[in-house]
């Protein structure tokens, strides 16, 4: 089957899989202290500790305390919650199409979603859709549902008799990432001057607009996959061993693919929604984990969740750094990571028939 080596053979390991999790955790909370240090304006530890905790630490000066609790604090956090449901969503999509290189975004569901959040903000202001909508959930909705129509038309599309195309399913991914991108550069043509400055957001991904507000709104969102994935996890073991014999275990195979499909929707849409696309991170945390652990989805998620975490709060804090007092979008951080990545995974596996 399509990429299965993959899923075989890890890396031995020199700590448990609790101690993988501790160590994870650790390094998250490391990562995410010293995001709230490090900046244009840097803040040394003990009165980042006094602007979080009143009292601890070393008291800050007024901005200081501001800027950790009104502009930092947020962004980390939204960047914890956005990393973790990518790199979980990332780990269920492969485990649901039983391939490494299945990923949100290299099946269409980001750029889906994304299509649908730039026609939301070119043409949101001339259309009313529903007078009991409030105006900010618009564009949550209207995002969740491009990326559900996105992953909808490439999972019916690739299936024949039962059976997923992987090769299929990722050549029409490619296809539907070439229309929504088509999609965004003709509204982007159209736009105003005020919703192309808007759009432009969308296109490569930041945390730059990160509040309490969106912290509030992303919250549900994002926890409710994060917290119902790793429910799947032995299904999705059993999923491995292939459809039939899964439903032989007692899976309801096509129920399973719906609700997976539901989460990691929900998961991506509410991403892209608040932060624009961020590339790669469900394809190269999965991986990494699974090199190291192994395919048991027992431990998959949950430690993808946390080296995604990680992983974007560490790209959070080189795109405020690599050309400070300039932001460089953190989509284009996780893409030069991300895209050398997938090409060494394909060469890696060159070999395999049917790969592509």
């Amino acid at each position: 089957m399509l990429g299965m080596t993959l899923f075989c053979n890890p890396m031995p390991s020199l700590v448990s899989r609790a101690q993988l999790l501790i160590i994870l955790a650790l390094l998250t909370l490391a990562a995410a202290l010293l995001a709230l240090s490090v900046g244009p304006v840097p803040i040394i530890f003990g009165k980042v500790i006094g602007s979080l905790i009143p009292g601890l630490g070393t008291p800050p000066e007024a901005f200081e305390a501001a800027t950790v609790q009104q502009i930092r604090a947020p962004r980390i956090a939204l960047a914890l919650l956005i990393g973790a449901a990518l790199a979980q969503a990332g780990a269920a999509m492969q485990g649901l199409f039983r391939n490494p290189l299945a990923d949100p975004g290299l099946v269409g569901v980001s750029s889906g979603a994304a299509f649908a959040a730039v026609a939301a903000i070119v043409f949101g202001n001339s259309i009313q859709v529903f007078d009991w909508l409030p105006a900010r959930y618009v564009l949550p909705l209207a995002t969740f549902a491009g990326g559900w129509l996105a992953a909808i038309t490439v999972l019916r599309l690739s299936s024949s008799e039962g059976y997923t195309r992987i090769g299929v399913m990722l050549l029409l991914g490619l296809a539907i990432n070439a229309i929504a991108g088509a999609g965004i550069g003709f509204l982007s043509h159209i736009a105003d001057d005020i919703a192309l400055r808007s759009l432009t957001f969308w296109m490569f991904g930041s945390l730059g607009k990160a509040g309490w507000n969106e912290i509030l709104i992303a919250t549900p969102l994002l926890l409710l996959p994060l917290i119902l994935l790793p429910r799947r996890a032995q299904a999705l073991n059993a999923l491995l061993l292939g459809e039939a014999e899964a439903g032989h275990l007692g899976v309801n195979v096509e129920k399973l693919k719906r609700e997976l499909i539901f989460l990691i929707v929900l998961a991506v849409a509410a991403s892209v929604a608040l932060a624009g696309i961020i590339g790669f991170v469900g394809l190269v945390v999965p991986h990494l984990i699974r090199l190291w652990v192994g395919p048991d989805h027992r431990l998959l998620l949950p430690a993808s969740a946390l080296l995604g975490a990680l992983l974007l709060t560490l790209a959070d804090i080189g795109s405020r750094l690599l050309l400070a007092p300039t932001e460089l979008p953190i989509g284009i951080l996780t893409a030069l990571v991300g895209g050398p990545f997938f090409i060494g995974l394909l060469l890696r596996n060159k070999t395999n028939a049917g790969v592509l």
